[in-house]
């Protein structure tokens, strides 16, 4: 794993991995609990609204495909509702994401959430979703999972 360091961000922000909001998506969130990885005390967790329903369909697309058993995939479900995450979804962070998305041409807004969600609300995003990630790299700065143990 990567140091806890957070990257800088083009335009010349950078933060420090000792205390910070960290925004994350499903997937994310799915391994922090598939791998009970112990967020740090100094941390917060922030995301969207949908980030529960995304990770409980998640969920539900792994049972399906045999990757996880129902149980295991429930158990999961329990462990992320017991995750400390403050959710956002008002009307500057939607109309936000409505713009992100509308300004990279992008087909509807759920990526667009967690970005509106870090630009207003948070220090970074971690995700573990490359394609996320490549998106966000020129919009909000980056930071790895390691900044979360920390």
């Amino acid at each position: 794993m990567p140091e806890a360091a957070i990257d800088s961000h083009p335009s010349g922000w950078s933060y420090r991995a000792g205390v910070a909001r960290y925004v994350i998506d499903a997937p994310t969130l799915l391994h922090l609990v598939a791998d009970d990885v112990v967020v740090g005390a100094a941390h917060q967790l922030v995301a969207p609204n949908l980030i529960r329903s995304q990770a409980l369909s998640l969920l539900l697309a792994a049972v399906r495909a045999g990757e996880l058993t129902e149980e295991v995939a429930l158990q999961r479900h329990e462990r992320i509702t017991e995750i400390k995450l403050r959710l956002l979804g008002d009307r500057v962070s939607r109309r936000t994401a409505w713009k992100i998305a509308r300004e990279h041409g992008w087909e509807n807004t759920f990526d667009a959430e967690y970005l509106a969600v870090c630009l207003l609300q948070a220090d970074a995003l971690i995700t573990i979703d490359e394609t996320l990630a490549a998106k966000a790299a020129h919009i909000v700065p980056l930071a790895t999972l390691g900044a979360l143990v920390g």
